[in-house]
């Protein structure tokens, strides 16, 4: 199944590759790298991970706090945010 990453979630994971890049050089590869395999996991397997709001599910990161938020649809799978676990929830549910 192919995976799009809306364009606001592709900021979110550029935002953060940037700040943890700040933080120390070769964070911010660490991160994507992270986030890749999150992905690969969630088109292998898109129903693994639970659903918590409406229809859309999230794909914990490890090693990180940050979660992929997605929604499954018949041919699709759709990246809506990649956000902290701190951020207010509604940030990324104002997406869906």
């Amino acid at each position: 199944m192919q995976i799009v990453i809306r364009p606001a979630a592709a900021a979110d994971i550029e935002d953060a590759f940037v700040w943890y890049e700040q933080q120390r050089p070769g964070l911010g590869s660490e991160f994507l790298k992270i986030v890749d395999d999150a992905l690969i996991a969630i088109q292998r397997a898109p129903q693994l991970h639970p659903v918590i709001h409406r229809s859309s599910r999230r794909a914990l990161l490890r090693r990180f706090p940050y979660g992929i938020y997605y929604r499954i649809y018949p041919d699709l799978i759709v990246v809506v945010a990649c956000m902290h676990g701190r951020r207010n929830p509604r940030r990324w549910q104002s997406r869906i």
